[in-house]
């Protein structure tokens, strides 16, 4: 992750670890806001303890990442405001649909994700050891939540594969916008 293999035009090092820093605290906070809404709709179902156990995993995943901010001196995304109203919206709508529907979403999301980190990880290669160990350990819970949701009937949802599609399609955006603004 040294500026020595750098391209013209591409980022400086520290650019892109503020990048990197930037989206992922951007998605995990789009995420938790994602679990809020869902949690809003079901909160009662038998599916709420599940949903309860990743958002409070989503929680100390921001918490991480909020630090890193800090001590990065990375400003957060501009877009926070709007991911505060479109994570929550995404959520409930989801739960609205019901609690396969809301398993869907997560397992959407999560796909998208874990291969984004994946590709962190890969650029990182054993620059920034930190913050691999902390990108490689919040993937394991995202592919636990994408795995967890799977077992709670995500694939039975009505539409699963037209609004997986939309998911994933719309959490790339997300990434791709949050990483730039």
């Amino acid at each position: 992750m040294n500026d020595k293999h750098r391209l013209p035009g591409d980022p400086a090092a520290r650019e892109t670890l503020a990048r990197m820093i930037r989206v992922d605290h951007a998605g995990e906070y789009g995420a938790r806001r994602i679990y809020d809404g869902q949690l809003a709709v079901l909160k009662r179902s038998p599916a709420a303890p599940v949903i309860r156990h990743m958002a409070k995993q989503e929680q100390r995943h921001l918490a991480a990442f909020d630090k890193l901010l800090v001590a990065r001196r990375v400003r957060p995304t501009a877009l926070a405001p709007l991911w505060h109203v479109a994570g929550f919206a995404l959520g409930a709508a989801s739960a609205l649909l019901g609690e396969r529907a809301a398993m869907a979403c997560t397992a959407a999301v999560e796909e998208v994700i874990d291969a984004h980190y994946q590709g962190q990880l890969d650029r990182l290669g054993g620059d920034e050891p930190e913050l691999s160990a902390t990108i490689a350990e919040f993937r394991g819970d995202e592919i636990e939540h994408r795995d967890t949701a799977l077992a709670h009937g995500a694939g039975e949802s009505p539409g699963y594969e037209p609004m997986t599609a939309l998911v994933k399609a719309g959490t790339r955006v997300a990434i791709w916008l949050s990483t730039r603004i």
